[in-house]
């Protein structure tokens, strides 16, 4: 059984990492959606949080914990000043602000000397290990289980609702908001920086505008209203070239076709997300338990 499991390891590990890394990046974006934030930056937040890290790892020689609490740190600080501006701006004006950001994040990666320029940071260690992704997220999705039952919680309901409304009933609109997009910002910087540490480099393509549109897409079809959807969306889209190619098709030139489909599907069928068919399974099952 063993060998069996590292067997199987061996041949779809880096899926099982990328799946893990995918899902803390969809929850990261959750969080600013839970708000009714339409945010397209988290993926330059995890690229600014991902260069961040593997800096302090190779030109500070700080321990790996540090310099992925560093990568966090730096893209929560900037979130949190980028956030004080452009957080007035309210839904396709908000996506474009944060994509014009992931823009700007992008040229200055490909042109400071220190992040490596165009053919990106080299050198960085590879000490992520998929126990330590998991454990990271399965923290990160109970704090989001948490999160959804907290007064932050609520306020972010409120405010997804009607901005309004929440303000009238004594909710700071404005701090909730900067305090949502910052968490994500950290929550999205960390896992660039494990991302860093397990490819061995960072180039400034790996956090571009596919990447923030697959963000967006992870939400979507897991399910932005359950903590545990956006790691259903991700675990999807991620494993589904694997899944494909199982069934002898190649991905590579039809994958944003196929993901387009099943974005479709979703909307059309399960508007709240595969995370909705979890949600109607478990009273259909305490139902009959009671009967």
């Amino acid at each position: 059984m063993l060998e069996q499991l590292a067997q199987f390891y061996a041949v779809y590990g880096s899926v099982i990492n990328f799946i893990g890394i995918n899902a803390l990046l969809a929850l990261s974006l959750n969080v600013t959606l839970a708000a009714g934030m339409l945010s397209l930056g988290n993926a330059a937040f995890a690229g600014l949080g991902g260069y961040a890290a593997g800096i302090l790892t190779i030109y500070f020689k700080l321990p790996y914990v540090v310099s992925l609490c560093g990568g966090a740190l730096v893209a929560g600080i900037v979130g949190l000043v980028l956030g004080l501006p452009v957080l007035r701006l309210r839904g396709v004006f908000l996506a474009m602000a944060t994509l014009a950001f992931g823009e700007v994040v992008r040229i200055a990666a490909v042109n400071l000397d220190i992040t490596g320029g165009a053919e990106g940071l080299t050198g960085i260690p590879n000490v992520t290990k998929t126990w330590i992704i998991y454990l990271t997220l399965a923290g990160t999705a109970y704090f989001m289980a948490v999160l959804r039952s907290s007064k932050l919680g609520w306020a972010l309901v409120s405010m997804r609702e009607d901005e309004t409304a929440a303000a009238c009933l004594g909710i700071h609109v404005t701090y909730y908001k900067v305090v949502a997009f910052t968490i994500g910002a950290m929550i999205a910087g960390l896992a660039g920086g494990m991302y860093a540490h397990l490819n061995y480099l960072i180039t400034p393509r790996d956090f571009g505008f596919f990447i923030a549109v697959d963000l967006l897409i992870y939400n979507i079809v897991g399910g932005t209203r359950i903590w545990y959807g956006p790691i259903l969306g991700a675990a999807l889209i991620t494993a589904l070239p694997e899944i494909l190619r199982g069934v002898g098709v190649t991905a590579g030139p039809i994958r944003m076709g196929v993901n387009g489909l099943i974005l479709l599907l979703v909307i059309l069928f399960l508007p709240n997300g595969l995370a909705s068919i979890f949600a109607r399974v478990r009273p259909a099952a305490a139902k009959a338990e009671t009967a």
